[in-house]
């Protein structure tokens, strides 16, 4: 299979009878679907389900107050020092939920 990659700017114009059509199939697009194969997502499901591999959670910027020592450590480690501390932070907060399980 090959893939059909388009531009922006190459896109054909969308024509009234593309639009009507796109229109009525949105319409009827739940109605025609047949949900009668797909199993119920119960415990056992989820007790099997995985965290998204690919999961990148977002970043707030954020201005916190540090001990001086603790930045001046972070730094000394070389680059990249938000990110140690983004995963020092982490960890610290996975293992203060999971204890609360």
């Amino acid at each position: 299979m090959s893939k059909v990659r388009y531009k922006q700017s190459g896109l054909p114009a969308l024509t009234a009878a593309r639009e009507t059509e796109l229109r009525k199939l949105s319409k009827e697009a739940g109605e025609k679907v047949d949900y009668s194969d797909i199993p119920p997502l119960d415990e056992s499901f989820w007790a099997k389900a995985v965290p998204n591999p690919f999961y990148k959670p977002t970043k707030t910027h954020a201005s916190v107050r540090i001990d001086s020592d603790v930045l001046a450590w972070l730094k000394s480690q070389g680059r990249g020092y938000q990110t140690r501390m983004n995963a020092i932070l982490r960890e610290a907060m996975l293992r203060a939920l999971h204890h609360k399980a």
